[in-house]
């Protein structure tokens, strides 16, 4: 008889056939899936355990982003083009629309949105009847991601209560909804940034430019560096300096900062990464420091 042989599994691959079997189960259990697709990193490494959950068939779900309109130019390029490289639908909606409809109200034009998301989300729920939207959320990312589960049960009026969550033993997941409740699937859970930095290196996966070293003017404020656009200009007293940064993580130009970097390649990430004491969110974001509990309330309220 031919010997048996130990084949030696990273945590990578441990990683991956876990994240895989979870999209496979929300492709078996669940009518009408979705993949948020945004063009950031997280969502870049769920399209590839997408590829190798489903190819050479298509995706068994359509892609769709929800669109603040302040969103970094490189990103939304990116976006389309991954989305037309793969030939799978991608479908867009906006807050921009919400706006007009009257179903979101801002107080001024320069206003993050990224809170507001949840409700053009929620409204796109219900036009299409997903009743499970997959994302790149992970744990290791704030407090309330934290105490999701990884299927993540959202009631009728598209709110999370984390009181009210299902058991998940082992492997097994009860995707069971009424109409008008849904899913929030997370199969990346379980991973770090350090975890998507070299799986983003192991499957040499192309990212939108602004994750790595570039110049960009920006200033200083509340021990942030916000990047200098029409929607975040220097206010009276603030120093533009030009520095060389990288994105951590992308989202609405408003609330969304750079770090000072010379990291230009995924390498040079992964060696960052694994020395930084502070989370992706809380050295980039300044709408997640309004307060410990700002995550956990726009989530209850129907945020991804």
């Amino acid at each position: 008889m031919p010997a048996i042989q130990n084949v030696t599994r990273s945590h990578l691959d441990w990683l991956e056939a876990e994240a895989i079997f979870i999209l496979r189960e929300v492709a078996a259990e669940c009518a009408r899936p979705v993949l948020l697709f945004s063009g950031g990193k997280d969502s870049c490494v769920l399209l590839r355990l997408a590829e190798k959950a489903f190819r050479p068939g298509k995706f068994p779900f359509p892609l769709m982003h929800i669109d603040t309109g302040h969103n970094f130019d490189e990103v939304i390029a990116f976006r389309d083009a991954r989305a037309a490289e793969l030939g799978e639908e991608l479908i867009v909606r906006s807050v921009e629309d919400s706006i007009r409809r009257g179903s979101v109200v801002l107080r001024k034009e320069t206003d993050s949105r990224n809170a507001a998301q949840a409700v053009t989300l929620l409204e796109s729920i219900e036009e299409f009847g997903f009743d499970a939207c997959i994302g790149g959320a992970r744990r290791d990312e704030e407090k309330a991601r934290a105490k999701e589960r990884i299927f993540s049960f959202r009631d009728e009026f598209g709110q999370w209560n984390p009181k009210a969550q299902r058991p998940e033993l082992w492997n097994l997941y009860n995707t069971r909804v009424h109409a008008g409740e849904n899913m929030r699937v997370f199969p990346i859970s379980n991973w770090t940034e350090l975890d998507v930095w070299q799986y983003i290196a192991r499957e040499n996966l192309a990212l939108p430019s602004i994750y790595y070293a570039h110049q960009r003017e920006v200033i200083r404020r509340k021990g942030l560096l916000v990047p200098v656009t029409p929607l975040t200009p220097p206010q009276e007293g603030e120093q533009v300096e030009s520095l060389t940064v990288r994105f951590r993580t992308v989202g609405d130009i408003s609330c969304t900062c750079p770090v000072a970097s010379e990291a230009a390649d995924p390498l040079a990430i992964i060696a960052e990464t694994a020395i930084t004491d502070v989370t992706e969110r809380g050295a980039t974001r300044m709408d997640d420091q309004t307060s410990e509990a700002s995550m956990e309330r726009r989530k209850k309220e129907g945020y991804f």
